[in-house]
């Protein structure tokens, strides 16, 4: 059943709220109507198009990374908060995937949840000592991973985080990686 314009912009901004980053392809999807009818929906309630939203959340974060320059982080991070948790997004592009098949290359949801990790780290030097990972769930071509990054325990120089990797809500990938860091100052929690 189609919602009426009023209906369908009020969901829609709910959605929204629930899960930001969702695409104006999966949403015209959703509500079965026009790519161009969710964008002129969310130009008439002032939200922005996916790439600002993702940007804004972004840019409030970056000043705060410590360990990495934020340009070697594989994927985008949308939100971090130092040594406790952190998510990020990766879009599949042909770049990503074995030519044949279209199925994503492993290295890059393994590099995704380990540059998440490290930026995590509230420290300068912070390095990947141990990992124990597992590939869930094949990766495609237009995907869009999206990896969150807990910090389960630190002690004196390593971090134990847990990562996990959806597409769609599915689990992709999980790991536990352990992060050495080189202060114990009262800069880490």
């Amino acid at each position: 059943m189609k919602l009426s314009k009023a209906d369908r912009q009020k969901e829609l901004t709910n959605r929204l709220k629930a899960e930001p980053f969702i695409t104006d392809e999966t949403l015209s999807e959703y509500f079965k109507v026009s790519i161009q009818t969710i964008r002129l929906d969310r130009m008439e309630l002032g939200i922005p198009e996916l790439r600002r939203r993702i940007k804004d959340v972004a840019t409030q974060n970056h000043d705060e990374i410590k360990s990495l320059p934020i340009e070697d982080v594989i994927g985008e991070i949308i939100d971090i908060e130092l040594d406790k948790s952190a998510i990020s997004i990766l879009d599949i592009k042909e770049e990503h995937v074995f030519t044949r098949n279209k199925i994503a290359r492993g290295h890059y949801l393994f590099a995704q949840a380990n540059s998440l990790c490290v930026a995590l780290i509230n420290d300068e030097l912070a390095l990947t000592t141990k990992s124990n990972v597992q590939f869930k769930k094949s990766v495609n071509l237009k995907d869009r991973v999206i990896a969150k990054a807990t910090v389960i325990s630190k002690s004196k120089h390593i971090a134990k985080v847990e990562v996990t990797s959806t597409v769609h809500g599915e689990l992709v990938f999980q790991g536990q990686f352990e992060m050495y860091y080189s202060n114990e100052g009262e800069n880490n929690g």
